[in-house]
C-alpha cells in the first residue's frame, strides 16, 4: 500500500504547505463529488479548497483566491482512479 497524498498542499512556493515532489507526482482532487483542476490549495482534514477568483490578482501579481468548504477527496494521479480507494480521504470524518 502506498502512502496517501498530503493532508494539506499548496502550489504557492511561499507557503509552508508547498511540496514540489507531491506536485510533480500529481494529486487528483475531487471536491463535492466533482473533479477539479483549478485548485490552488487544499486541506482534506479541514474540508476546504482555495480556487482563483476569476482573473483578479493582488499587488504581487498572484491570483486572488476564495475558500470553498465541503467534502475533499485526493489521490495520486500516477496511480489513476484505481488508487483513489486507497488514497481517498474526506473532510467530514
Amino acid at each position: 500500500m502506498t502512502t496517501p497524498p498530503p493532508d494539506r498542499l499548496s502550489n504557492n512556493p511561499r507557503s509552508e504547505h508547498f511540496d514540489m515532489e507531491s506536485l510533480r507526482r500529481g494529486v487528483g482532487i475531487r471536491f463535492k463529488g466533482r473533479e477539479r483542476e483549478d485548485v490552488e490549495e487544499y486541506s482534506v482534514s479541514e474540508g476546504w479548497i482555495r480556487v482563483a477568483a476569476g482573473k483578479a490578482v493582488n499587488r504581487r501579481g498572484e491570483p486572488v483566491t476564495v475558500k470553498l468548504s465541503g467534502e475533499v477527496e485526493t489521490w495520486w494521479r500516477d496511480e489513476g482512479e484505481g488508487g483513489a480507494a486507497e488514497g481517498t480521504a474526506t473532510g467530514d470524518e
